[in-house]
């Protein structure tokens, strides 16, 4: 079994959580950034997220599918039990694959891109995002079933050594930036010291809600036209060559 198999394999909390203010903001700064990409798809893979949050902004653009190791969120008929490094499909299926937050979760990380790029049709399009920033490793991440955070310059280069043509690349979530480094800075003081590490994905006030979530969408406006030089996520649009 591959080494993304048989890792911990906890699930998307998004599942669980699909309300939480990160999740509702991500799907609102990934349709800003990425939807000029999505074109009019016949046929749509969505690897890895299968979870609602990811990708409501897509509903309706073609026929859908999805593939996940965790099943809860699968819809029966469009969805499969399989994993990333060895997608269920033949070559050249999709018009549009998307993964979100899925590729960190890969190892070997260049036969997940490979798949993905194997399954995309000439002329199809990748959309992606992935964590931002090594030094912001945490337990969180160990917990989450991580292999790697990116930096810009690392997801582009992976994916072009895919075979793709990235044709947008930025960093997201830079409006709450400051409290993600905040909150980082805090899991890593709390384990220099011993203590008890937080338990899944951080508390919010409703205070902290509507500010997030009102910071998200003023920057959503602003990823409709302009790339950022930081953030916390990195999202990517790349194409397949020869359409």
């Amino acid at each position: 079994m591959s080494e993304e198999v048989t890792r911990e394999q906890p699930g998307s909390s998004s599942i669980r959580l699909p309300d939480y203010w990160w999740y509702r903001a991500r799907a609102t700064l990934l349709r800003s950034t990425l939807a000029d990409f999505l074109g009019s798809p016949r046929r749509v893979l969505d690897v890895g997220s299968a979870d609602g949050p990811s990708v409501s902004w897509m509903f309706g653009a073609g026929e859908q599918f999805a593939v996940d190791l965790d099943p809860r969120g699968l819809r029966s008929g469009r969805g499969v039990c399989a994993s990333a490094l060895a997608l269920p499909f033949a070559d050249a299926s999709f018009d549009v694959v998307t993964a979100f937050d899925v590729i960190e979760h890969c190892e070997p990380e260049h036969r997940a891109l490979d798949e993905l790029a194997r399954v995309l049709a000439p002329g199809g399009r990748l959309l992606a995002s992935v964590p931002a920033y090594q030094w912001a490793w945490t337990e969180h991440d160990d917990r989450a079933g991580h292999y790697r955070r990116y930096t810009r310059r690392r997801i582009v280069d992976a994916i072009e050594g895919a075979g793709l043509q990235v044709q947008r690349a930025t960093y997201a979530f830079a409006g709450v930036f400051p409290f993600f480094a905040a909150e980082r800075g805090l899991r890593r003081l709390r384990r220099r010291c011993h203590l008890p590490a937080d338990p899944g994905v951080p508390e919010v006030s409703p205070l902290l809600d509507r500010l997030f979530t009102g910071l998200s969408a003023a920057e959503a406006r602003i990823l409709r036209s302009r790339d950022l030089a930081f953030g916390s996520s990195v999202f990517v649009a790349a194409v397949k060559g020869g359409g």
